[in-house]
């Protein structure tokens, strides 16, 4: 009898999670806390700090593909794990304001709120599009099949690294249209 691998066992896992995340952060997203009878106060503090989270697991990605291109798998390993730990916490965040605080209508017009709803529309769709990418890619590195991993990794990070750097964008553009 064949022992299956880290990623045959993965496999099911990964669609699922894939599935599963964007299901629940789009409930979630419509369930207010103080909806539910739940005495909580708006955390208006949170969006500058997960775009702040999104700024540094940029860098993060960024210095993982220098550390692997410098032949430091350790460093490299370390950092795609930090960067996945920062995606986690964003998300955590992310889901915590909403569930809190009303969401906040982007309030530009013209060419500047054309550019911010193409940035928002491409970043949650590659958001959700990340996720498969990053777990197989991950699993591939765990299972050490390094040349499948380095085919999927030169997909995942521009894709991983775009959807950073346009939740900071997207924050910048309606960061004055917060309230407080």
């Amino acid at each position: 009898m064949e022992t299956k691998t880290i990623e045959q066992k993965s496999k099911t896992l990964i669609i699922l999670v894939s599935i599963l995340i964007p299901v629940v952060v789009a409930v979630l997203f419509n369930v207010k806390l103080s909806d539910l009878g739940y005495a909580v106060e708006p955390m208006h503090f949170l969006p500058p700090i997960y775009a702040g989270i999104n700024a540094l697991t940029a860098v993060v990605l960024v210095a993982a593909v220098q550390a692997i291109k410098k032949g430091n798998r350790v460093v490299h390993e370390r950092l795609m794990t930090s960067a996945i730990v920062l995606s986690v916490l964003f998300l955590v965040m992310y889901v915590i304001y909403h569930m809190t605080t009303e969401s906040t209508k982007y309030g530009g017009e013209g060419v500047l709120r054309m550019v911010y709803f193409g940035f928002l529309i491409s970043h949650i769709i590659l958001s959700i599009a990340i996720i498969p990418l990053v777990l197989i890619s991950y699993v591939r590195a765990l299972s050490a099949r390094f040349d499948q991993h380095k085919k999927i990794a030169k997909i995942t990070f521009p894709i991983w690294l775009y959807v950073a750097v346009t939740g900071v964008i997207v924050y910048w553009m309606i960061a004055p249209y917060y309230v407080s």
